[in-house]
């Protein structure tokens, strides 16, 4: 570009749903802003955040241009895909056949090796630039103001003095700017924004509700469930499938939750004898093989009881819950074969 002067009047953001309302409030004070939504009553006047031109079809956000010589001036125009992350691909395959070498694609998923995969399928032989960019807020976190939060930016496949542009924008509104790669975003987020929605979305299910007592840090807790909730249970699901760290991030939380929950386990149910729980119950074969197992290894055993559970299920969750110490279940029958509840 050899330092040319960078000129971008005009954007257009495709999908005006809570973050697209959230893009134009950003850049109405900068730019002249152009909205292109799918649905029609999703860009009605009365929902436009400031006044704004409708775009009616996707081949209009791209007509008149495509001469190239906007883009040896240094005048461009970039589109904003604030699409659901499911959407992304179909969307850039929709929209990929009327892109123009002025047209610079900026995309604000809150995963980036997955967009970054298919922007560079999709433009693979064209000139077109894009830029990867992840904004750390919501419409509820940037309700009074962008000054001070954070939004991930990768060059991707942008000129220096177009990414130098974006960096320069995003600062001038108060955005703390972090420059990460695709792959270092994702594991990054997916230990901290996953972990967030994860933990809120569970804190849901568990019913965490107010109470008269409430400490400041269960009023946080609350705080976390109400903000990550608000969000669409599309995004939750997009956020947990589309970034290749959250699976084991989610398995590590597991593991974890396993080994604190165990350490609060009694070492014995009762001091003074092993407490046994079985599948069967009095005179079944199961009790006969636990008469069997502590008379053979008495020398080793205090005094035992035993709780007749019944079935596999019971003595399982027996354990889990820390009411008995041992638990002991058919795997096979002499008779019926494979005991297929415990398989």
């Amino acid at each position: 570009m050899n330092n040319k002067v960078i000129k971008i009047d005009e954007v257009t953001i495709i999908g005006y749903g809570r973050f697209g309302k959230t893009l134009h409030r950003m850049l109405k004070d900068k730019f002249n802003v152009r909205i292109f939504d799918k649905s029609k009553d999703v860009v009605r006047d009365s929902n436009l955040v400031a006044p704004a031109q409708v775009v009616a079809s996707i081949k209009e956000i791209y007509q008149g241009r495509g001469s190239g010589q906007n883009r040896e001036t240094g005048k461009f125009h970039a589109v904003f895909m604030a699409v659901p992350i499911e959407k992304f691909a179909q969307v850039i395959n929709e929209h990929s056949q009327y892109f123009r070498s002025e047209d610079i694609i900026i995309d604000v998923l809150s995963v980036k090796q997955y967009p970054e995969k298919v922007l560079s399928k999709a433009l693979k032989r064209t000139d077109v630039q894009a830029i990867l960019t992840h904004p750390m807020f919501g419409p509820d976190s940037s309700k009074n103001g962008f000054e001070a939060l954070p939004i991930v930016v990768d060059r991707f496949r942008a000129e220096q003095e177009v990414y130098t542009f974006w960096i320069e924008f995003f600062k001038s509104i108060g955005l703390k700017v972090v420059e990460l790669s695709p792959s270092e975003h994702d594991k990054m987020a997916a230990n901290s924004q996953g972990v967030t929605h994860f933990l809120g979305r569970l804190l849901d299910d568990f019913g965490l509700a107010p109470t008269p007592i409430d400490t400041l840090g269960a009023r946080k807790l609350q705080e976390v469930m109400d903000q990550t909730c608000n969000d669409t249970w599309q995004l939750f699901r997009n956020l947990q499938n589309y970034n290749s760290y959250t699976k084991r991030m989610r398995i590590r939380l597991g593991n974890s939750y396993d080994k604190l929950y165990n350490q609060l386990l009694p070492k014995r149910v009762n001091p003074d004898s092993v407490v046994y729980g079985i599948q069967g119950g009095i005179g079944s074969f199961n009790e006969q093989a636990l008469k069997f197992y502590t008379k053979t290894y008495k020398d080793s055993l205090t005094s035992y009881k035993t709780k007749y559970l019944y079935t596999t299920d019971n003595v399982l969750k027996a354990l889990h819950r820390g009411e008995i110490d041992c638990g002991q279940f058919a795997v096979q029958n002499s008779v019926g074969g494979m005991v297929e509840e415990s398989i």
